[in-house]
This record gives C-alpha cells, structure tokens and sequence, in this order.
C-alpha cells in the first residue's frame, strides 16, 4: 500500500523541481520532506528522484510512477468527498396505499427533500395487511393504513366512502356466479366483499387479481368483473357503481407515525395536511 502523504510529497517535488519549493508548498521542512521521499523508495524498492540533477528530475521509475500517483491523489480526494457529503443519508420509511400515493404526495415529498438534503425517502405502497405488520415491526417510520377501526395511536383518521362497481355497459342484472376483480388476500375490500356476497348468499368466485389498483381499475372497466372500491379512487374511469347494493359503511384511512418530531414528525404532519384535503376535511375525526 502507498501512502497518499509520502504520494502527495513525491507529486509536488516533480511539479517544483526541488525539494525546497516542495517543501514550502506543503507547509513542512526540507528534511521532512526528504524524508518521505525516502521512505517512499523504500517501499517501492528503487530510487524516484536524481538528487543530483538541478533541477531535480524523476527518474525512470519516478516517471512511471507520477500519473499513477495522481490518479490516487484525485480518487483519495473524491472519496473524502462523497462520504464527506451528506444528502440522502437518512432514510425515512413511508408505507402507504396505492391511492393515497397522489401527484400531490409526489410534490410534498420532493419539496421536502429540497429542504431536507440529508433525507432519502423510501415509499412503499402495498396492502393493509404487510403496511400493517410493517410498521408495528418498526420497519416503516410512516404509514397510512385502511381499516375498520383506528387503533389508539393514530395521529388522525378519516371516513372514506366505498362503493360496488362494475364495466360502464356491464348488465344491470348480476351474474350468477357473480365474477370478482380483487386484491391479494389481505386486502380491505377483498374480505369485505366476500362477506357481504356471503350474506346476501349469492354465489361467486375470483375472476382477476392484482395487488395494483391501477390493474385492479383497467380489469373492471373491461368488464372482468365486479370490485368494491373507494368512491373518490373510481373518478376519471369508465365504471359505475351498482344500484343493486346498499350503499356499504365507509372504511377509515389512518395516518400513524412513530415520531411527532424532528424531519419524521415534520414529514408526517404534511402527510396529514395532504390527507385532510384529500377526504375534503377540515380536522381529523
């Protein structure tokens, strides 16, 4: 291994030409830096410098040696740089679903980590069963959750309606069995749905399944089936919801955060604010 000091020492006599002016460009004596010059010959085994010459010239083995000697001297520098840098070094862990992953959002997080440079955001959305199990296991800092009932330690809740729908030119009369476009199991409304078709004892089956909403939308509005969704997810899509449903009791979106401080506490009280003209609140039930 080569020293970048005894390095930095050879580099700057071959561009001064001698160990004086050298010595002064580094700030040290001449004996120091005759020094480091010799050891640096030591451990490469021959001789770098013709101390003999005025000015002082490299020797053969000192001239292969000098651009490689610069090139580590400009890596060693650009490495002190990076780790030296500290943007994107803290992670905060955000978990939420799909529909709540808004442009919006988009924009409140970049304009944060413009405050913030030191923040690296790490978003994942996904269902309420593994955000759920994720953030109780301390693997998200951040999380909004669909679910029946908030738990205690919500920061806030919000009622959201939720609705049948099916295909724009989908038959009024519903099929038998009735074809259903879910999500993966652990899914709020996948369980929702098959207990009320449970209730109502009509038959069905699972025709499409996605664990994406977007997927989920396209495969109703194609007609593969029927799905219970949020009101305010259906906008903008070729689906209707069913008038032979009752309408069914809203869920709730819960917003759950870990800290109420600090650049976590701050990131999820615009979560919040987000959340708040989302379901068109004034304050959190």
């Amino acid at each position: 291994m080569l020293d970048p000091r005894l390095l930095r020492a050879f580099v700057a006599v071959a561009d001064a030409g001698s160990f004086t002016a050298a010595a002064d460009r580094l700030h040290m004596t001449q004996s120091t830096m005759s020094q480091q010059i010799a050891r640096l010959e030591e451990a490469i085994g021959r001789d770098l410098v013709d101390r003999a010459a005025r000015p002082v010239r490299l020797t053969v083995t000192g001239e292969r040696l000098l651009g490689h000697a610069r090139r580590i001297l400009t890596l060693q520098s650009e490495a002190l740089t990076l780790v030296a840098e500290t943007s994107g070094t803290t992670s905060v862990r955000i978990g939420m679903p799909d529909d709540i992953a808004t442009p919006e959002m988009a924009r409140v997080f970049a304009a944060f980590t413009k405050r913030h440079r030191q923040a690296r955001l790490d978003v994942t959305t996904g269902l309420r069963s593994d955000l759920t199990r994720r953030y109780r296991a301390g693997e998200l800092d951040i999380v909004v959750l669909k679910e029946d009932t908030p738990t205690a330690d919500a920061w806030a809740s919000f009622a959201e309606p939720i609705a049948w729908y099916a295909a724009m030119d989908a038959a009024n009369d519903l099929p038998d069995p009735v074809p259903l476009v879910t999500f993966p199991p652990g899914g709020l409304y996948r369980d929702a749905m098959f207990e009320r078709l449970e209730r109502e004892r009509r038959r069905w089956y699972v025709a499409f399944t996605s664990a994406s909403l977007r997927n989920v939308l396209m495969a109703i509005e194609a007609g593969l089936g029927l799905s219970m969704l949020p009101v305010d997810a259906a906008k903008g899509w070729r689906i209707r919801p069913l008038a032979d449903f009752a309408p069914e009791p809203p869920v709730v979106a819960s917003l759950y955060s870990w800290e109420r401080s600090g650049i976590v506490g701050e990131l999820a009280t615009e979560v919040l604010d987000i959340l708040r003209r989302h379901f068109a609140y004034d304050q959190a039930l």
